[in-house]
Parts: C-alpha cells; structure tokens; sequence
C-alpha cells in the first residue's frame, strides 16, 4: 500500500501499538538521542516527540524493527518484504535482451514501465505552504552525540541528476546544518550524488539540489538502497508501494520530487566554491568520522506539506536503526550476484558488528574444488560488496545465522596455510583502520568442506614438547589485563585479551615477542586484542571494536603453527602513533546520561532502560572526537 505521507504512517503504526508519543520536553540537542538510543537496543517502539522546541513533531526508530520496517514498505510481514524485493530484482534482471526475447518479454516490459515515476503538473501536496525566507533553526535537527560538529540533518532524500545524461538520484547524505540558508552536503567518494557533483563542476554551472524529508516512508529504503546502475529509486519504491511515484516541479529549481513529501528543502551547490569544513559526526561505524571538505548546499526554498512530521534517526555503536537496513540490503545484492556472477550463491549475511562493510558471511552450494576461493574473488569484485573487509565462505550444511556453529566451521575447514585470502582493495571511505584512506587490507576466509584435491597433507613433529598458552601466567608478566576462553563456552579456540597501555603505548608488541618466545604447540587458534576496560564478556561489543579496528594485511599475524594473533587495538596508542587521525568512539556524555535517568519517569514508560554508553565509557576518551596521546 501507498502511505499518504508520515502523519498516515504514525497512525498506523500507533493503532499497532508501535510508537510511544512523549510530550513532555526533550531537547534536540543530545537528549533525543540518548532516549532513541536506548529504546532502539532494547526492542522500544518509535518514537514521536512532540515537545521539541519546535512546530513539528520529530519521529525516530520507525524503522527500527521488521515489523516497523514491512510496514513501512507496505508489506504485512519482513518476510514477505524479503520475497517480494527479490522478485523485484529478479524481474528486473529477467528481461532478455535478443530481439525475440523483447518481443516474448512485452508483458514485463509493461510491468516495468509501469513502476517508472511520472512527472504531474500544478502543485503537490508537499506545496501546501511555500517559504520563500527559509529557516533550517524552525526544525528539530538534532545534534546526536558530544562531539558532532553541529546539528545534523539524518534522513533526507537528496534529489540530483547528471547534467549531461540527464540521470537522476535519490540518495541519502547527512547534512551538517551550517546557517539558517546553508547546509554541508556529505556527498562521500564512490557515491552517485558525488559523481554527479563531478559533472557539474566540469560543466562550470551551479547543481540544482532538492532535498524531501518524510512523506511515504518507501522513500527512505529507496534511497538507501544499493541499486544496480540506471534502476531509479523511485522505481523501486513505486513497486514496494504498488503505485507509481508522482513527482512534481520544485519552486526555485527543475529539480522533480515526489508530491507527498512532508517537507522539501530547495537549493542548489557552487561547484567553483570552496568546500566547507564538515564533521566531526559519530558515524554508523560506531566511530566518529572526522573534519573533511565537502560542498556548500544553498537553501533558496522550503515547502511543506499540511501539518508536516520531521523525521530522524541516528547512528553510533551497533545494533542501531539502520542494522535493519543493511540486512535488508544483503537481499538486495543477493539476487544479482546469483544471477549474474555467483550462480553457487544461496544465502549472505551482514552481521550487526559488521557495521554493513566490516564483515560478510557467504553460504554456497560448493560442487567443485576452489570453488570458496572463486567466490571470495567474486564478491571483492561485485559492485558495492568491493568495499567488503572479512569475507567468510562456508558451504550449505553451515548455518550464517548460527555464529557458534559458523565459527566451528572456520577452525574445521579451513587450513591457515591455504585457505586464508589476505589482499588489499578499496575500502569504505568511513573506515579508519587503514594506513591509507578507502584503501587497505581484506581478508577472504575459504571455511568450505573441502573435496579431494583441496585438502593436504601437513607434517607434524610428534616428538615436540608441547607448551601451552597460559593466560594467567600472561596476566603476572603484566602483558595483559584480562582475558576471556571461549573454548569452553562456545567451544572454539579463541582467547580474547584486554591489552595494557603505559603512557599511552600499547605493547601488543611484546605480547607477541612473548609468544613466539614461549609457545610452539598452542591450545588456541586464534587470540585478539582489544583496548583495557572492554567488556570481554560482551562478544558483540569485542567484535565490533575488532573488526572496524583492523586492517587484515598489517594488524593479523602468524605466531606459530595454527597460532593466530589479531591486533584489534586502537593504533594511535602503538609506539610511533599512526599515520592518520584516530576516532574516538562514539557515545553520550555523563551529563546527558545523568540528565536521561533523571527525567526517565516522564516518559511514561513501564520499564527503565539503561544507557547503552555506560558500557563504553571507560574506553570512550571523553573530550574529543579523536584519540589523543
């Protein structure tokens, strides 16, 4: 079904018992935050502040969940949705391309065309009110965490096109409110809205930019969505919807828009001015992303529907808002990889840790000898999954979902010798892990069953004296401050470690002299490093901080036999610091918190939920948004 606009959505999803309205005050600034954050960690509904210093209730988390999210795409259930977006791409990729075929194919064509957006003449209903003065300071923008550089516009559809062919865009980059007329526009590197950036730049004209904010929610998944080349956005939204998507002309620019949006931001870009600094802004990474140049966008317009909702969300340490997003992305490559490239393809997972691009878990039907190595080659290669870090292939009888067992699989099937894919390649823009920007280390994990031919024959010393890894022992050297076996509890050979700093300088560089020095027939397979005042019970937590923290090539390193050693640790505490700015990790500030559980009771909510920051704040290195020696 269509939604009308947000105000339809929150009824809708208020009927169902899946927002809370709060109209008691909360302030924009952080507050808002530190209650969305804890209810979207602890399953909570959306939210609808409606006392925010402003005229226009702000809505957060309403996709939060997959109820919430298939409701927004106008589907009963997320499995459905699911299905119906891979019929979707598997329709679209179906169509023949012989003479023949088109002429067999004419139903589909018409299907397809029939999901196009059409342009309307006169004024829609996001023309209600036209504001010739624009004012960003008239709405809710939230700063979301301590050491953003400003307030943030987090869900707009920035709308584009290619001044030559023509091409549009709907994408989704943050805006870092600059003035009440002027914004930065995060237009990152790889990134469609960028590209077109490029081209009006070489053309010497300014770039019309239009931006929407709410209107059916169908519009926010669209422009996240990771479509294959020429696919419009708002044709997938119009086939989520079951209805074509009505654009309308903008005021002060050619730019087209959907009709129903809530609120539409005007503007255009001066390619032949200079960059404005944005940032810092805590990231989807978990991590602070830090200053950098980005482009002026001018406001020249605002219009807005009648009674219109600004609609948020935010993102930091995973599990946030936009896990479910990127899970329902992994469907999305899914279908056109198997397609087109990887026809042994049966299933992709993008764990929440992972933060989309960190780590990827692959499951094939294997009938044939190398066939992982293939697939990882594959799937460095295909399209946005280039910016993959860790890629773990294992064969159909290995759950993705299951990590215990998927795990196992790894130190069952997969020979350190053989079967470990390390190389270098493009990288997330966001990732701060690398020596150089958007280029670094990767990691391909072949933990397939493996088939006559694969497997081969390792000599073995039966005569060694076998020295054991003693974690305790370890502990008394002072070369560690904890640890955790995981050899019990999940049955696999891993031993997390939390790792001293002295002045600021870790030694993992002496944890692993020590071990080399004292250990040749290891009890683990694998030991990681983290940061001292982690949780190490906390195996998300570790995960997440590992995996954005590392580069394969320079940070994993071979101590001895099957012995592997995981650097995992903030670099820029390693002897010499590190060649690029390091993050800090976002999360909220004490005040914030305190201020939180102080007025939590005007909530109204049965139960008290506590601040997911307070586990990071002892490793959080309050006072900027980078870590500092």
């Amino acid at each position: 079904m269509a939604w009308k606009g947000l105000n339809e959505f929150v009824s809708a999803l208020e009927r169902r018992g899946e927002l809370k309205r709060i109209k008691t005050f909360f302030d924009p600034q952080l507050e808002i935050t530190e209650i969305a954050d804890r209810f979207v960690k602890n399953g909570g509904p959306a939210l609808l502040f409606e006392n925010n210093g402003t005229g226009y209730p702000l809505l957060i988390n309403a996709f939060a969940s997959e109820t919430r999210l298939a409701t927004a795409c106008g589907r009963d259930n997320y499995d459905r949705l699911i299905n119906d977006i891979s019929d979707f791409f598997t329709y679209l990729l179906s169509v023949p391309d012989s003479f023949t075929g088109k002429i067999t194919g004419i139903p589909k064509l018409l299907k397809l065309v029939n999901l196009f957006p059409v342009k309307v003449s006169g004024r829609g209903r996001c023309q209600h009110t036209i504001i010739r003065n624009p004012d960003l300071s008239k709405f809710p923008v939230l700063k979301c965490w301590p050491h953003d550089g400003g307030r943030y516009i987090t869900l707009p559809v920035v709308n584009t096109y290619h001044p030559v062919t023509l091409k549009t865009n709907a994408g989704m980059y943050r805006m870092q409110v600059l003035d009440k007329e002027s914004t930065a526009m995060h237009w990152q590197l790889h990134k469609t809205g960028a590209n077109h950036f490029e081209a009006w730049k070489k053309a010497g004209r300014k770039m019309p930019v239009s931006v929407i904010l709410g209107g059916d929610p169908v519009y926010t998944y669209a422009a996240t969505a990771p479509l294959p080349e020429n696919v419009d956005e708002y044709m997938l939204a119009g086939f989520l919807r079951g209805r074509r998507v009505k654009l309308v002309k903008c005021i002060t620019n050619d730019i087209f828009v959907p009709e129903d949006a809530d609120i539409v931001i005007e503007g255009f870009v001066d390619p032949s001015e200079e960059p404005v600094k944005e940032g810092p802004f805590g990231d989807h990474t978990g991590f602070y992303s830090l200053e950098g140049p980005y482009p002026r966008f001018h406001v020249t317009c605002i219009t807005q529907s009648r009674n219109p909702v600004y609609p948020a969300t935010i993102v930091g340490v995973p599990p946030m808002e936009d896990y479910l997003f990127t899970d329902l992305t992994s469907k999305i490559f899914l279908v056109p990889l198997k397609m087109t490239l990887i026809p042994e393809l049966e299933d992709m997972h993008l764990p929440a840790p992972g933060v989309a691009h960190n780590l990827v878990f692959v499951r094939i039907k294997k009938t044939w000898p190398g066939q992982g190595k293939k697939v990882i080659n594959s799937v460095f290669g295909a399209g946005q999954m280039m910016f993959t870090k860790f890629l773990v292939v294992v064969s159909e009888d290995t759950g993705i979902r299951d990590y215990k067992s998927l795990i196992r699989a790894v130190f069952s099937f997969c020979d350190p010798g053989q079967d470990l894919l390390f190389t270098r390649g493009p990288l997330d823009v966001l990732d701060h892990s690398s020596d150089t920007e958007a280029f670094g280390g990767k990691l391909g994990i072949d933990a397939t069953r493996k088939l006559p031919g694969e497997m081969r024959d390792v000599e073995t010393d039966s005569n060694h004296i076998q020295q054991f890894i003693s974690p305790d022992t370890m502990i008394s050297a002072r070369l560690i401050t904890g640890y955790r076996d995981l050899s019990g509890e999940y049955g696999i050979p891993v031993l997390l470690i939390s790792v001293k700093n002295d002045e600021g300088i870790t030694n993992v560089r002496e944890i692993k002299d020590y071990l080399r020095k004292n250990i040749n027939y290891p009890r683990f397979g694998l030991i990681a490093a983290v940061d001292d005042g982690f949780d190490l019970s906390d195996i998300s937590i570790c995960t997440w901080f590992i995996l954005g923290n590392t580069d394969p090539v320079r940070d994993i390193e071979n101590i001895t036999g099957k012995l592997f050693f995981i650097d995992g640790t903030t670099k820029a505490y390693r002897p010499g610091g590190f060649v690029r700015p390091w993050p800090g990790i976002v999360c909220s500030d004490e005040d914030t918190i305190k201020r939180i559980d102080n007025k939590w009771k005007e909530l109204d909510t049965a139960a008290f939920f506590e601040s997911p920051s307070l586990r990071l704040i002892n490793t959080a290195r309050y006072g900027t948004s980078r870590v500092k020696v």
